[in-house]
């Protein structure tokens, strides 16, 4: 990255800076040769035009935490309360994305507006499914999850694999690409290095136990993945024939693949 480009990137008028896309304080050099354009995902029309003519669709968002998860840890909201919501067994989305009427928006249903897993990890997927099918994609890329983990509320895979089953059995004209890397690591995000040494360690010893320990571990149990190998996963299997769910060792395979093209 040369030094005349520095903590975000020069854009044109319209377009989001870098800091606003990512938490990574500086813009790397391909960063320039992406068409950055803002969009709400839960208002189509914000951005169903810049799906017309697109081969492949990657959906890559989604939460961790949930907004009540996060204030009980922060101190913001009561432990008891804040922890009885969320690891709620049940919690609302919008309203149903498969059904709702010619250029209607998405809305939390929750009483105060919350984006649940239910939105952020489901319905925000179908409803970009539904989109990019209308607007006669080849493939849908979804970014899921290998598991769940002890200290998340169950949901949060739950919603993941519900998006999988809607996506792969409401739009069989696309191709589904349903990737599932654990932990997810970045030398930009350090906080995810000390995290991925704590997670390597684990999958080790769920290794050893001949992955006895999945039930308890979840993605815990995984083997940590850096984040540019998964990229790579990603435009391999666009790439070529790919379909159904990557797990983590597929998506190994599929970045080493991936890199042996590079080195021809």
């Amino acid at each position: 990255m040369t030094s005349a480009v520095k903590k975000k990137i020069v854009v044109r008028s319209g377009e989001p800076t870098w800091s606003s896309v990512t938490s990574s304080p500086e813009a790397p050099t391909w960063s320039k040769s992406v068409t950055w354009k803002s969009a709400d995902i839960l208002k189509p029309s914000t951005y169903s035009s810049f799906l017309n003519g697109a081969d492949a669709v990657v959906h890559s968002m989604g939460i961790l935490l949930e907004a009540d998860y996060k204030g009980v840890l922060q101190g913001k909201e009561p432990v008891w309360a804040g922890l009885k919501r969320a690891f709620s067994s049940t919690k609302a989305g919008t309203q149903d994305p498969l059904s709702r009427k010619e250029g209607e928006d998405l809305a939390p249903q929750e009483h105060d507006g919350q984006l649940t897993y239910e939105v952020m990890n489901r319905d925000s997927a179908v409803v970009l499914a539904a989109e990019a099918s209308k607007a006669n994609a080849k493939e849908f890329v979804y970014i899921s999850a290998a598991a769940g983990a002890p200290i998340l509320p169950g949901r949060y895979i739950t919603t993941k694999r519900q998006a999988e089953e809607t996506i792969a059995t409401r739009f069989p004209k696309m191709r589904s690409i349903f990737i599932r890397p654990g932990m997810l690591y970045d030398s930009s995000r350090m906080i995810t290095m000390g995290l991925a040494g704590v997670t390597a360690m684990g999958h080790v010893a769920n290794s050893i136990t001949g992955g006895r320990l999945t039930p308890l571990m979840g993605a815990g149990g995984s083997k940590p993945l850096k984040s540019d190998v998964v990229g790579e996963a990603v435009v391999e299997a666009i790439a070529s024939d790919y379909s159904g769910i990557a797990e983590v060792s597929d998506i190994e395979k599929l970045a080493n693949t991936a890199w042996r093209k590079g080195m021809l």
